[in-house]
């Protein structure tokens, strides 16, 4: 007998899940017009009283290379403030559930960090990234793989003696946009690597939408084989082919809990143009279109994960309506389908009904609910098919 019940088809996957928001990073990085420093507020907080815990608040990098990022200590200012505190306090937010997180590719970042922390308003946790393929690392962070453990190293300690997190990004686990095909058996190793010199949590990275479902599951698999605490890994992808839904499907199958979205899809690389002026970035652009650059959609992951019946602590139907916003802010058509098409009701949408059916049932002398003509067998019988 052929069983049903998808939970005990895969039997890994999570009732509950936790899904952080890197949008004022991530995603408002890519962007070529900056972003205001009060929209970011906004953005930052609403999030938060939707239901987000796990937020990206900035970039503590360069704001030569990424002037989209010359906020960062106004923000935390804002976020450690008694102002937002209370705010917190009246919508029935735990501030102390909030994890804060900034992005320190290099260490001179996480200097910056441990100092903004020593005056009251640094991050809870802080990001450093490798690449499995060494030119894209290269390209990311201008040091060889090597001098880059030997920094993480130095820095996790900084960090740990500062009382602040740090998590280990772990990229072209499915392939890299300048290298090619790349062996997932590099970034478990990785993973391994982060842990051992202190690392918090990993996130995975497919940062270019290189991944198939069939790839992620497996991947995912391998990692919870090798470590197996679902709590120390964020699943992280992009939307590039308009397949990453199915990647995070594979992933809760796998026994994923912790995954990273966007509002509209936004993101990708750090921008090389900020308003009417060009800038360094991480260089060129690797792609050919920026319509289809970006993270899986917050507000389209959610309507997957919640309609699964899966808990996850958000108010939808809010972060719908921060969707419309972001598109308000951005000035452009983002890549939520949800935010138009709303989620699937049970109870249907009435109002485009035909009128008349239920006139012409008594008409026709039928039962209210009769699917089936009357004299018809309850039952269908199927016909003997020849092989």
């Amino acid at each position: 007998m052929m069983e049903y019940d998808f939970w005990k088809i895969f039997p890994k996957m999570p009732g509950k899940v936790t899904i952080g928001d890197i949008t004022i990073r991530d995603g408002f990085q890519h962007e070529e017009k900056f972003i205001s420093t009060a929209a970011k507020i906004f953005y930052l907080e609403e999030l938060i009283f939707a239901g987000c815990r796990h937020i990206e608040v900035t970039n503590l990098g360069s704001a030569f290379l990424m002037p989209q990022f010359r906020d960062a200590e106004d923000l935390f200012k804002h976020l450690r403030g008694d102002r937002f505190k209370k705010r917190c306090k009246r919508k029935g937010v735990n501030y102390d559930d909030i994890c804060f997180t900034a992005i320190t590719i290099r260490e001179l970042a996480v200097d910056c960090a441990i100092q903004l922390r020593k005056k009251g308003i640094g991050p809870d946790r802080l990001l450093m990234m490798v690449s499995t393929e060494e030119e894209h690392h290269f390209a990311n962070s201008g040091t060889t793989l090597p001098e880059y453990w030997k920094e993480a190293e130095r820095c996790i300690k900084k960090c740990n003696d500062a009382g602040i997190k740090m998590c280990g990004t772990v990229s072209t686990i499915w392939g890299s946009p300048i290298g090619g095909a790349t062996d997932m058996k590099d970034a478990i190793e990785f993973s391994k690597r982060w842990l051992e010199i202190g690392a918090h949590d990993i996130e995975h990275a497919d940062h270019d939408g290189s991944a198939s479902a069939p790839d992620v599951y497996r991947y995912f698999s391998m990692i919870l084989d090798e470590i197996p605490d679902p709590a120390l890994h964020i699943a992280h992808f992009h939307e590039t082919k308009r397949i990453a839904s199915a990647s995070v499907l594979a992933a809760l199958q796998a026994g994923i809990t912790n995954f990273e979205a966007t509002l509209g899809g936004l993101g990708g690389q750090p921008a090389n143009f900020l308003d009417d002026c060009p800038t360094k970035g991480t260089g060129e652009y690797y792609y050919k279109d920026p319509r289809y650059v970006g993270l899986v959609t917050l507000e389209d992951t959610l309507v997957q994960i919640d309609e699964m019946g899966i808990e996850h602590g958000y108010d939808v139907d809010r972060i719908l309506w921060l969707g419309r916003q972001m598109e308000k802010t951005i000035g452009r058509r983002l890549r939520s389908e949800a935010i138009i098409n709303g989620r699937t009701l049970k109870e249907g949408h009435m109002e485009f009904a035909r009128p008349g059916l239920k006139e012409r049932k008594i008409k026709l002398g039928e039962e209210p609910g009769r699917k089936i003509p009357g004299n018809w067998n309850p039952k269908a019988v199927l016909p003997e098919y020849r092989s």
